[in-house]
């Protein structure tokens, strides 16, 4: 039931989809399978059916919450383009996308701005400990519009971690800067998640030119200085999470606060990991309820 499934996972989001969407998000072979579908879904009680829009567990609410968020999404869209664009100007930094829910059209009054960075190869820690400390020192730490928790270097473009959640996440993300076409060359496995998505996207805008005091930098970090700052980057930075977010289980930890010399996440709340849980978990409901049959997903 490939439509079911796809409105179980927004359903976690609280965002209700129209059929398009459905057949988008979902591994269904054409648009007639998930018309049939949601058609048997809606007289069995499984869905409901609001304003072009089907959702679950009777949630109307949804359908007016998805409407408004799409609205700010819309208002605050330029804004983080703008953000990127900065971002994009940053030593070392070679692309930059919009991710999280604002690439997903959606935005709320406490939400952020999420931003997934590509960085080049082998100073992927010295680009991510200065754009923190232009956070820290000129934005006051405020992660609003500036939320860059998801690094990944040109020599580590393809996606460790491969389920329903991040083949979702990467064929959203909206490229603002750079040149994403290897990025989505190597992670081509997100088609057996979402055959419907079409992988490759344009950036929005392209800089022809770094400035010149981020050129400046970039050339007296282009030495030895420059490698001995990466090490000790990563090494603090790892120490640091290690101490703060002790409490978190080893193989969580080492997914949701990834640390490499290609790859740094910070994802203290493992949101990867609990999507995923609650999505086998509302599976597991939907069939005691409606005995319809469901293939759990893998983290």
């Amino acid at each position: 039931m490939k439509s079911l499934k796809t409105l179980l996972y927004f359903s976690i989001f609280k965002y209700p989809l129209s059929a398009e969407e459905i057949y988008l998000f979902s591994a269904a072979s054409d648009q007639s399978e998930i018309k049939n579908e949601l058609e048997y879904l809606k007289k069995k009680g499984v869905i409901s059916y609001d304003n072009s829009y089907y959702f679950l567990d009777g949630n109307l609410q949804s359908v007016s919450r998805r409407i408004e968020g799409n609205k700010m999404a819309k208002s605050v869209m330029q804004k983080a383009i703008k953000k990127g664009t900065l971002i994009a100007k940053f030593p070392y930094v070679k692309a930059v996308g919009i991710s999280g829910a604002l690439s997903k059209n959606y935005h709320d009054k406490d939400g952020d701005v999420d931003f997934f960075v590509i960085t080049k190869s082998e100073r992927l820690w010295v680009s991510r400990t200065l754009l923190m400390l232009y956070k820290k020192i000129f934005l006051f730490n405020s992660r609003k519009f500036f939320c860059i928790n998801y690094f990944i270097s040109e020599s580590s473009l393809e996606i460790s971690e491969k389920n329903i959640f991040t083949a979702t996440e990467l064929l959203t993300l909206i490229p603002v800067s750079g040149d994403f076409s290897s990025f989505y060359e190597q992670n081509q496995w997100v088609s057996n998640f979402l055959p419907n998505l079409e992988i490759g996207k344009s950036s929005i805008k392209n800089l022809k030119n770094k400035p010149l005091i981020t050129k400046t930098i970039e050339l007296i970090l282009n030495t030895k200085i420059g490698n001995s700052l990466e090490r000790i980057f990563l090494k603090m930075t790892l120490k640091k999470w290690n101490t703060k977010f002790k409490t978190l289980r080893k193989d969580d930890f080492d997914i949701a606060m990834k640390s490499t010399g290609g790859v740094s996440k910070h994802h203290p709340r493992n949101f990867q990991k609990k999507v995923i849980d609650r999505l086998n978990k509302r599976y597991n409901e939907f069939q005691l309820k409606y005995n319809i049959e469901l293939e759990k997903e893998h983290a």
